[in-house]
């Protein structure tokens, strides 16, 4: 990985001048610490560590200073952790099944909320999420966690029998659909959700990177009569900016949608 993040920045860094478009050098970022051991530390992994020390001081600081009268900075923590109980894991699986599920998924909710927020964040300026490695880490701990569940409540037989032999289907069509379904339940699902993750938080990066390095490019760089095109980029910068908040959150809500409703196939008795 070192090897290849060096070779990316040395092409990038052919020519000094001009107007310079986002690659993805940007997720290869030199080393800090460690170069070329496995400790290898960079600084994505420092926007990672800090997004993770920033959701656990918010947290601690949340349940210190919890009051039965909530104030606004309570009210908020309240507001999402309610949502992920209620709309997601009691929606899903039910009251009965849910609170046995429900820190799994508020914490998977906070963590990618945290790490795809820290592309918009100034300083930090790229997502957590955005190299997959840890959407891998995310989406491994999901499948972790529903097969496990699903073992548990129907046992190794049964949880197999209700995963890729689907009730009331002609036998002779489980030829077909029984590899259709073994590729969707221990390929598929983790596969999606780490790519899903890492490709929106990318995409994302790349525009605001375009834009803003387009009206710098355009403020001080181009030619006079081009400098009227930077106030374009800088508003279609902002306003990409703010489209990234609301993928940074629907990321996070689709990821912990799609792992509830995995819980919910893997326990139940027909699907």
């Amino acid at each position: 990985m070192s090897n290849v993040a060096t070779i990316l920045r040395l092409a990038s860094a052919e020519g000094d001048s001009g107007f310079h478009a986002p690659s993805i050098v940007d997720f290869f970022p030199a080393p800090i610490f460690f170069e070329g051991t496995i400790f290898e530390f960079n600084r994505l992994q420092l926007v990672r560590v800090v997004a993770a020390l920033a959701l656990i001081i918010i947290f601690v600081v949340a349940a210190r200073r919890a009051k039965v009268v909530p104030g606004r900075f309570q009210n908020a923590i309240e507001f999402i952790l309610n949502f992920v109980k209620v709309n997601v894991a009691e929606d899903i699986l039910g009251k009965e099944k849910a609170p046995k599920y429900t820190a799994l998924l508020t914490t998977i909710f906070c963590a990618i909320l945290a790490f795809n927020l820290t592309g918009v964040i100034p300083g930090l300026n790229i997502a957590g999420t955005s190299l997959i490695g840890l959407p891998i880490v995310l989406a491994l701990w999901v499948y972790v966690m529903y097969l496990g569940a699903g073992v548990k409540a129907h046992g190794v037989g049964g949880f197999l029998k209700n995963s890729l032999f689907p009730p009331g289907v002609p036998p002779f069509l489980y030829v077909l659909l029984t590899p259709v379904e073994f590729l969707t339940v221990f390929v598929l699902r983790p596969a999606t959700l780490a790519i899903r993750l890492m490709a929106n938080m990318v995409a994302g990066h790349l525009m605001l990177v375009l834009c803003f390095s387009a009206t710098q490019y355009f403020l001080f760089e181009a030619a006079p009569g081009m400098k009227a095109f930077g106030a374009l980029t800088l508003v279609g910068g902002f306003a990409i900016t703010l489209f990234e908040l609301f993928v940074a959150a629907l990321q996070a809500y689709i990821f912990v949608i799609l792992a509830a409703v995995y819980i919910s196939l893997s326990i139940e008795d027909e699907h």
